[in-house]
């Protein structure tokens, strides 16, 4: 067996010649980071927060939020609660007296007419029912027709221009939103990348493959 001096002497032999060229390789590659990131990826993102996300939240907010949400609520919540209010509720309205009235003074008089004169009003009773079913027919059909007549009304005078005022928004807000975060991210998110990677990436890069080459530790 070697003595303990030899085996001391090549343990320090292979922590020299293997472990400290990793340890200086790491060392360097910790401290580059941290400058990389100290000076130049935190004061970037910071620049990118301040100069481009910040604005761009401001323009969509008060260019693409606040517009919608006056146009949702002046040209569509409003008009229709009006509508419902003015229009619908006094026609179902209408249609529920019209109903009860006709339940209760020609259905009912008739029940009990029938009640009274089985046989020989049975006739009598048909007519009436005819003629109640046609009334109702006709109250329901002028009733139906109202209803289409409203709702072209709205689709005339509120839904079209409302879609009319989003497609307008949406062709002069949004759109020219996207088209500016998209200039936006090509003119500065790109190249900073590009920039970051052909500067520092790149170089550093080459230099521990260059290290590496040196101190034989490549593959």
């Amino acid at each position: 067996m070697p003595p303990p001096a030899l085996v001391a002497a090549f343990a320090r032999g292979v922590a020299l010649v293997v472990v400290l060229p990793v340890r200086l390789l790491w060392e360097l590659l910790v401290g580059a980071g941290r400058l990389l990131h100290r000076w130049l990826l935190s004061p970037l993102g910071r620049a990118l927060r301040a100069w481009v996300l910040r604005p761009l939240a401001w323009l969509a907010y008060h260019l693409l939020w606040v517009p919608l949400a006056w146009l949702a609520r002046h040209l569509v919540r409003r008009p229709l609660s009006w509508a419902l209010r003015t229009l619908v509720r006094p026609v179902a309205r209408l249609v529920v007296v019209a109903v009860d009235w006709l339940i209760r003074h020609l259905l009912v008089p008739l029940v009990r007419l029938v009640g009274r004169l089985f046989g020989p009003a049975l006739t009598a009773l048909g007519r009436g029912l005819w003629w109640l079913l046609r009334l109702a027919w006709t109250a329901l059909s002028y009733a139906w027709r109202l209803a289409g007549r409203i709702l072209r009304a709205l689709h005339r005078l509120l839904l079209r221009p409302v879609g009319l005022a989003l497609r307008w928004a949406w062709r002069h807000t949004v759109a020219p939103l996207g088209r500016a975060l998209r200039a936006a991210w090509r003119h500065t998110v790109t190249p900073a990348a590009r920039w970051l990677n052909a500067s520092v990436l790149t170089p550093v890069r080459e230099a521990t493959r260059a290290l590496l080459a040196a101190l034989n530790l490549r593959p």
